[in-house]
């Protein structure tokens, strides 16, 4: 079978574009002839509010990557679905998460099916994005129309694409996997060390980038709650922040809470993930709106208990009170989780839920999913 997967993917940065890799390692080992068609221009500079689009990582072997995709040019939309058509594949995977790249995407797809051969899936991370727009009510109908298939990763995701799908397409959820290439788990004293970080203290994680939907002000509020002073607890908070971060400064200078949450405000490189998560005892995730996410997944794998709240997918995948908290996105019922986990020493009890729960997110759930859709 030969499969290509049209999407973000190395050199560019960020979880979807680890996601795409991710899924590419996978076919590759179980024998596909996979390869990636990224693009040469994914956001026009003006439009993407991080510092660089791209990341100084390795690429990932075992498949080629191919830059070609230009995210605005029709004459190249063209182009590409022509020079994948010649190749015949059996099927075209479209990693969707924001209605920009819809027109590109679905002309593409267009252009492609012309061979009367390949089929075209949209693996769709977000079919309404965080930050809605018009474009999401003028574009995403074009892409849905588009695809073949879909393969959805939340529930809530399944629902939005169902709600654009006049023809009923075949469908499916499949829960986002582990992201298990950022390495292995390393011992909590070394992850300390490795960061600057005093040993006395327990450390909470806001990890990824800021965004006003991710709720950390929610988190700096409940982290004020003057019952977590008992205990010997910080926030660190890593992860470029895309919003402006005086706000939140301010929010953490008010409260009095500038020796109890760090911020690191920028990118966290591949190879310190490990470092970050090993040196925590839960990973918080206040988000406001969500459909699912990486960070979960990276948690997942380093076996470390999760809060989230109870909004789009996030609760799926986190059983409350078996590998952490899923509560409603508020800073009282934060606190409350927050208080808890240090008052009853939950931490034993949460791993033991995450090492049983994290068995069921496997990438080979992920390529079966995929594959039966045909």
């Amino acid at each position: 079978m030969k499969i290509i997967i049209v999407g973000t993917s190395h050199p560019y940065r960020g979880g979807i574009a680890a996601f795409t890799d991710r899924l590419a390692i996978e076919f590759a080992k179980e024998g596909v002839d996979i390869e990636v068609v990224t693009f040469k221009l994914q956001y026009p500079s003006f439009l993407f509010p991080g510092k660089t689009q791209y990341s100084d990582a390795k690429a990932p072997e075992g498949f080629p990557i191919e830059r070609k995709v230009n995210s605005i040019n029709p004459l190249n939309w063209q182009k590409v679905g022509k020079e994948i058509r010649k190749k015949n594949p059996d099927v075209v995977i479209f990693t969707y998460w924001m209605s920009f790249f819809a027109p590109c995407f679905s002309k593409i797809a267009n252009v492609i099916k012309r061979n009367g051969h390949t089929k075209c899936i949209g693996l769709i991370h977000n079919m309404i994005p965080h930050e809605k727009s018009l474009l999401d009510k003028w574009f995403a109908p074009d892409f849905v129309k588009a695809m073949d298939g879909f393969v959805a990763l939340s529930q809530a995701v399944l629902a939005d694409v169902a709600s654009l799908d006049k023809q009923n397409k075949p469908k499916c959820f499949v829960p986002h996997p582990l992201y298990d290439h950022f390495g292995e788990i390393v011992d909590k004293a070394e992850a300390v060390k490795h960061l600057n970080l005093d040993p006395d203290y327990r450390y909470f994680l806001f990890f990824g980038l800021v965004r006003a939907y991710k709720g950390l002000d929610l988190l700096i509020d409940a982290f004020a709650d003057e019952r977590l002073r008992k205990y010997p607890v910080k926030l660190i908070v890593a992860g470029e922040f895309y919003d402006d971060p005086k706000p939140y400064l301010e929010q953490i200078k008010k409260h009095g809470l500038s020796s109890f949450i760090i911020v690191n405000n920028q990118y966290v490189k591949d190879d310190d993930v490990k470092y970050y998560f090993n040196a925590s005892e839960m990973v918080v995730q206040p988000y406001k709106s969500a459909t699912q996410s990486g960070v979960t997944q990276i948690a997942y794998h380093f076996e470390k208990p999760m809060l989230v709240t109870n909004v789009g997918g996030l609760g799926e995948i986190i059983p409350n009170g078996k590998v952490g908290y899923a509560v409603e996105p508020n800073a009282a019922a934060i606190a409350d989780a927050l208080v808890d986990f240090c008052e009853n020493d939950r931490y034993d009890m949460f791993v033991e839920g995450v090492r049983e729960e994290k068995n069921k997110y496997q990438w080979s759930g992920m390529t079966e999913a995929i594959i039966s859709l045909l």
